[in-house]
């Protein structure tokens, strides 16, 4: 016999829903603004949500701060994910997503500012791009298309140029972003041990349109 279908939430949860949402979306925008010591007030007021309302959903600011980037970096997976990737090989995998990423900071710049405000704490975390390039970085070692021999590491160089070139091109909106993500695409595929020839052909192999992207 097939399980009932998930109930839709009640008009109370689904107020419940906006209320935790705009909390999360106004704390973005203060960490994107690299303002963390703004009061629980200006927050509520920002959400356009009582005081009380905040403590409905979270016991401090830490906690909703904590929030939002996670938010954010769910945000960031869910664009990878809407994007796919019909490649068997682990090694365009993981250049498509670093180009990818890369072009999303000018694509969707209070997500990089989000995240880039979080630091190296991104590197480790469990969503988002980490875990993903943890996994396409294992494959492409087990089947011999990387000869780097510690996916870990690979992801702290990895992702220390991905939060560079992340603020270079928020700081220089001059800057091509597209070719400079494909240039540090292209060291870091060579740098993971693919030859030079075919690490520069994927790092200039076509990517999807982002301009279809939902606004995140």
């Amino acid at each position: 016999m097939a399980a009932d279908p998930t109930p839709e939430p009640n008009r109370l949860e689904r107020r419940k829903m906006r209320t935790r949402a705009a909390l999360v979306r106004a704390a973005q925008t203060f960490i994107a603004d690299g303002n963390v010591n703004v009061p629980i007030l200006e927050i509520t007021k920002a959400a356009d949500v009582g005081m009380g309302s905040f403590y409905n959903h979270f016991q401090t600011k830490d906690e909703l701060f904590e929030a939002a980037v996670d938010d954010a970096l769910e945000a960031h997976g869910a664009v990878l994910d809407a994007l796919g990737d019909p490649s068997d090989d682990p090694a365009e995998r993981f250049a498509r997503s670093f180009r990818l990423t890369g072009r999303l900071h000018r694509k969707v710049p209070q997500l990089s500012r989000v995240l880039l405000r979080s630091g190296t704490e991104l590197i480790t975390a469990d969503r988002g791009l980490a875990p993903r390039a943890i996994r396409d970085l294992q494959a492409a070692i087990d089947s011999g298309r990387f000869t780097a021999d510690d996916p870990e590491l690979a992801v702290v160089v990895a992702g220390g140029a991905l939060l560079a070139l992340g603020q270079l091109l928020l700081d220089r909106p001059d800057r091509d972003d597209a070719a400079a993500t494909d240039r540090i695409a292209e060291d870091l595929l060579r740098m993971l041990g693919l030859p030079p020839d075919e690490a520069r052909t994927l790092s200039r192999a076509p990517l999807p349109t982002l301009d279809d992207l939902p606004v995140i």
